[in-house]
């Protein structure tokens, strides 16, 4: 098992062992996912059609109106585009 320290700012260093496994260099951007108690990391080298299915469709849709009332309530602002 590989461990890292977060620093103050919140930040690790990705160990070498890790980099090389998965191919990560200098600017490569990664994404973070949230599985329970969990957090997996992944390089973000496809296309953004890849990520379709890694987060679970909601048991309840909600209409755009609803979304709307919601950010509202919660001191958001809405933007026009």
């Amino acid at each position: 098992m590989t461990t890292a320290k977060i620093t103050s700012k919140g930040q690790i260093t990705i160990p070498i062992e890790i980099r090389n496994e998965l191919g990560l260099t200098a600017g490569v951007k990664v994404i973070f996912l949230i599985e329970g108690n969990s957090v997996r990391f992944l390089p973000f080298t496809k296309d953004i059609s890849s990520l379709k299915g890694i987060v679970a469709k909601p048991k309840n849709s909600v209409s755009l109106e609803e979304m709307k009332t919601t950010i509202k309530s919660r001191g958001g602002k809405l933007i026009k585009l």
